[in-house]
């Protein structure tokens, strides 16, 4: 009996009558106490047997002897026994048998009453010594308890269906024989011993009194009265018990506190009586828990973060003769001192009571269960369970006689736990049926609860249809198909609630959440649409009710008009349906703009959950600026659409490239302007072809407005971003970013000295992708060539005209150009262009290998072997093409440079001078690989040449003669 203080062994006088027993149930040394216990069920044990035994023969007993005689007057009006406590049973002498053997003797009308005494007793004690036997056992405690308590059920059944002890004295004094009286008596004792046992040793087996009450509620035939008193006197003991201990385990005083309670108002005084007492020893039981608690804190928290408080017991009063038949004492009471667990025992079991066959016990329960929540509803764990159970009990029986009663209890437990009871309110499958918009209403029928309401539907409408939540996966699932269904369920309450007048005042507080939290479900919607026949559009019916119930019936009725609804019947029309609530919210200058307006932009700043739902704030927030403001918008926006420019989610960059794009007329009054163009540079990294050409659209578009001044300083980067577009696998991508690398030299004309190694650097690209197949970038990159020819202040425009077109005569004259004005350049296009060797694109190899044999023609004296070393590597790779026309080409080209190679000097002082003196002496050449001639023409538009300082020299015929000199 670990935890228990220790006090020296007491014993009370033996002498005087059999009856007054030893008080062995003082607290014992263990040593001492053990002895006791052990010698105790053996003697029960032997006793069992010699009584069962006895029984089987037939003879006349002698004289009956008194044994442990225990009569009602001995009972304490405290309902403890005088000078009393569990009487050794068996334990004094042969008289002990006798007695009972007194009991068979015939008599006149007590015969068939004795035998059952007899019969009732003889079963008790031999359940006893079982019942003693496995409590010292090492059996398993549950199953230990088990057993126990099924053969304690027989002999309660034994034991209390006997005859009154009122009825036995008046046969007893009909016959002058008193021992059927003493009889009674003794069972009774032997049945409170076994219990004081068991609870002397273990308080957790209290459990046994609780199942007591029910067995005793369940059949009045049971002796009521009687009952009570033993139980009474268990936890009388009990009490006294647990003030020994600093660790009190007894989880069922929650439940037989309810079934006290419910006695505390019977209709007979005796029964009333011993409940009150009943109920004081058993708070007495849960003040040594709720003092060890106060021990250490003064609050403590549930799982989902409600809180009690733990009242000083100071301000709790629960005398006996206050809890008779006070209902609003027991509740105070009850509520203050029981923990949580046992709190929310007490009301399970009233709430079990409400569906009672005697009316009379459902409405006492209903009322101790409004009394107890009223004023303790916030130590109420198990809340769901709760809730649930009212829910399936009045699916059962619509018409229950205490449907009243159960609503009442949602009510208040919403009033503790809004969270708790509106997710499990909304976790049942939908459509919701008419006891569940029953229970809706309970829930959410006071204005005081509106708010909490309101935000815990705000909670659950955050989550997607059809995709399991974080709250959701720890939680019983209940929906259809095991699939969150909870939003569309809290759509459908919105429905229900938003016209009630007690929410008047919460939905206007709430307008923008739930305006946006309804959008974003409609928009889940219209992708459930496509998988659930019939549609779940409850978002859309709780729009409409939520716009007539906030005084905007005139805009619901323009979005008729409008044809708004169907819109978000369809997946593909959803974003033009948002853009319509905003439109017209706007156009009819909806009165809640500021609140809305303000609301939105925390959800920008924040971030939604999902990047999809990003999309319907942008659209709904964009429509409200237009529709409020004018260009340019507030700083504190503009941070938030040049942020969005590089949004994971494409639409929503697209969306703020298109606000940003009609922002142009203003664009130099926009601060910071730089910030919102190196934003759109960004986005042309983006994966998504359709975020590109709109980043590309929009920046020519303000580059057209820009000041030349913060054009100017913006100028390089920004070209520098279109070379990498020149090569997108996209067609209409390549030939926008050449087009408008152009457009960008015409406007930086006067900044011509700023560009001119920026169009250096973009000649390779924009040579090879002449070779391009789709025409529109042919196109553009003739177009930007000629461009570029015009800035370099090359005489080479006649080259581009289709008639005279040639790839060849192209690369050669930009080569020989290149030669004279801008030969520093050449060895860093010959390594741009090895990049596009190794291209999956044939016409961009084939165009290479042409083009880098060209610039190894005029420029192979101003590289050094290695280089050239690692570009016959990079040829030979192209050599073995599975094109014929690109391994031709090659062959040419590896010939090329195997004579460029040969002719260098070896060692590196004969290179450098060999470089020094082709700086001085430069070589043109003339067309070398005869590719793709124009069928017109006769004589090469550009000579090659062989010059000295800008001189005329000699001409070669072709590459043969070229590779022979």
């Amino acid at each position: 009996m670990s935890g228990r203080e220790h006090k020296p062994v007491k014993f009370k006088s033996l002498e005087g009558s059999p009856g007054v027993r030893a008080s062995i149930f003082q607290p014992l040394d263990e040593p001492v106490a053990t002895r006791l216990w052990d010698a105790y069920a053996s003697l029960l044990s032997n006793q069992a047997m010699i009584l069962a035994m006895n029984s089987s023969l037939d003879f006349r007993p002698p004289a009956s002897i008194i044994i442990g005689r225990r009569h009602p007057e001995q009972i304490a009006p405290n309902g403890s026994a005088v000078e009393s406590m569990p009487h050794e049973t068996g334990s004094g002498n042969a008289n002990s048998i006798s007695a009972l053997d007194a009991c068979k003797r015939p008599a006149f009308g007590i015969e068939p009453v004795a035998t059952r005494l007899w019969d009732a007793y003889a079963s008790l004690l031999s359940n006893q010594a079982m019942i003693l036997a496995m409590n010292s056992s090492f059996v398993d405690p549950l199953l230990q308890f088990e057993a126990q308590l099924t053969m304690i059920e027989s002999s309660f059944k034994k034991t209390f269906s006997i005859p009154s002890f009122d009825k036995l004295r008046e046969i007893s004094s009909r016959n002058n024989n008193k021992d059927l009286e003493n009889l009674h008596q003794n069972i009774l004792n032997v049945y409170e011993d076994t219990l004081l046992i068991l609870v002397s040793k273990d308080l957790y087996k209290l459990q046994i009194l609780k199942e007591m009450a029910v067995w005793m509620s369940e059949d009045t035939f049971y002796l009521q009265e009687r009952a009570l008193v033993i139980i009474t006197r268990v936890l009388s003991f009990a009490s006294r018990k647990a003030k020994g201990f600093t660790r009190v385990d007894t989880p069922c005083l929650g439940a037989l506190a309810a079934e006290l309670s419910l006695l505390c108002s019977h209709t007979d005084p005796s029964i009333t009586q011993q409940a009150s007492f009943g109920m004081y020893h058993l708070l007495c039981i849960a003040k040594c828990q709720h003092e060890e608690l106060m021990k250490n804190e003064t609050t403590r928290h549930d799982k989902s973060g409600d809180s009690y408080l733990l009242y000083p017991f100071s301000k709790v009063e629960f005398l006996p003769n206050l809890l008779k038949q006070d209902k609003v004492n027991i509740a105070e009471s009850v509520g203050q001192i029981l923990l949580p667990s046992l709190l929310t025992d007490f009301v399970w079991s009233l709430l079990m009571k409400l569906s009672a066959s005697d009316s009379t016990i459902a409405f006492e329960a209903a009322i101790l269960l409004k009394l107890t929540l009223e004023y303790h509803a916030p130590k109420v764990t198990m809340v769901s369970k709760i809730v649930d159970a009212i829910y399936k009990q009045l699916c059962q029986n619509s018409s229950h006689i205490m449907k009243h009663a159960m609503l009442h209890v949602i009510t208040l437990l919403t009033h503790a736990s809004p969270k708790k009871v509106i997710f499990q309110l909304m976790d049942y499958p939908v459509p919701a049926d008419d006891t569940l918009i029953m229970m809706w209403h309970a829930a959410g029928s006071e204005s005081k609860v509106a708010p909490q309401v309101l935000k815990t539907i705000l909670l659950i409408l955050k989550g997607k249809p059809g995709e399991m939540e974080d709250y959701v996966i720890e939680r019983r699932r209940l929906s259809i198909d095991s699939t969150n269904m909870m939003p569309v369920a809290a759509s459908q309450a919105l429905c229900t609630l938003l016209p009630v007048a007690s929410y008047k005042k919460a939905v206007a507080e709430f307008f923008p959440e739930l305006l946006m939290a309804l959008m974003l479900q409609l928009f889940y919607s219209s992708h459930m649409s496509m998988v659930v026949n019939d549609g779940l559009f409850y978002a859309r019916d709780a729009l409409q009710v939520l716009l007539n119930c906030s005084g905007l019936q005139e805009v619901e009725v323009a979005l008729k008009k409008r044809n708004c609804w169907n819109q978000f019947s369809h997946e593909l029309f959803h974003h033009h349906g948002v853009y319509l609530v905003a439109k017209t919210l706007g156009d009819y200058n909806f009165p809640q703009f500021p609140e809305t307006l303000h609301y939105l932009y925390k959800l920008s700043v924040e971030g939604p959950k999902r990047s999809e739902d990003s999309v319907i704030t942008v659209i709904f927030l964009t429509e409200l600026l237009n529709n409020f403001f004018k260009d340019p918008l507030p700083e504190e926006f503009l941070v938030l659409f040049r942020n969005w420019v590089n949004d994971s989610n494409p639409t929503v960059s697209k969306l703020s490239l298109q606000k940003i794009a009609s922002m142009a007329p203003v664009i130099n009054q926009i601060d910071n302007v730089s910030s919102f163009l190196l934003a759109i540079l960004d986005s042309f990294l983006s994966k998504d072809k359709t975020v590109v050409i709109r980043a590309l659209l929009t920046l020519r578009r303000l580059l057209g407005k820009l000041d030349k001044v913060t054009y100017s300083s913006l100028c390089i980067r920004i070209a520098s971003s279109y070379c990498p577009l020149m090569d997108h696998g996209n067609g209409g991508i390549r030939s926008m970013a050449v087009r408008h690398f152009g457009e960008l030299l015409k406007d930086m004309s006067h900044y011509r000295w700023m560009l001119n190694h920026v169009v250096l650097g973009g000649l390779v690209p924009l040579i090879l992708f002449l070779e391009d197949t789709e025409i529109r970038v042919v196109r553009a990159c003739k177009s930007t060539l000629a461009i570029c020819a015009s800035e370099l202040k090359w005489p080479m425009s006649c080259l581009f005209d289709d008639q005279n077109y040639s790839f060849e005569l192209v690369v050669l004259n930009i080569c020989n150009n290149l030669l004279i004005s801008h030969k520093n350049y050449i060895t860093e296009l010959i390594a741009d262009t090895l990049g596009f060797l190794s291209s999956s694109r044939a016409y961009l190899r084939r165009a290479s290998v042409i083009l880098i044999g060209y610039l190894a023609a005029l420029g192979g004296h101003l590289l050094l072997k290695d280089e050239i070393d690692v570009m016959l590597e990079a040829i030979e790779r192209v050599v073995r093409d599975e094109d014929p026309v690109i391994r031709k080409l090659a062959e040419i080209t590896q010939m090329l440079f195997r004579r460029v190679a040969q002719n260098l000097t070896p060692t590196n002082m004969k290179q450098s001078f060999q470089k020094l003196f082709r700086f001085i002496y430069i070589q043109k050449v003339k067309p070398l690989y005869n590719y793709n001639w124009p069928s017109n023409l006769t004589d090469s538009p550009t000579g090659t040449k062989e010059i000295k300082n800008d001189k005329e020299g000699l001409t070669y015929e072709n590459y043969e003669d070229y590779l022979q000199d």
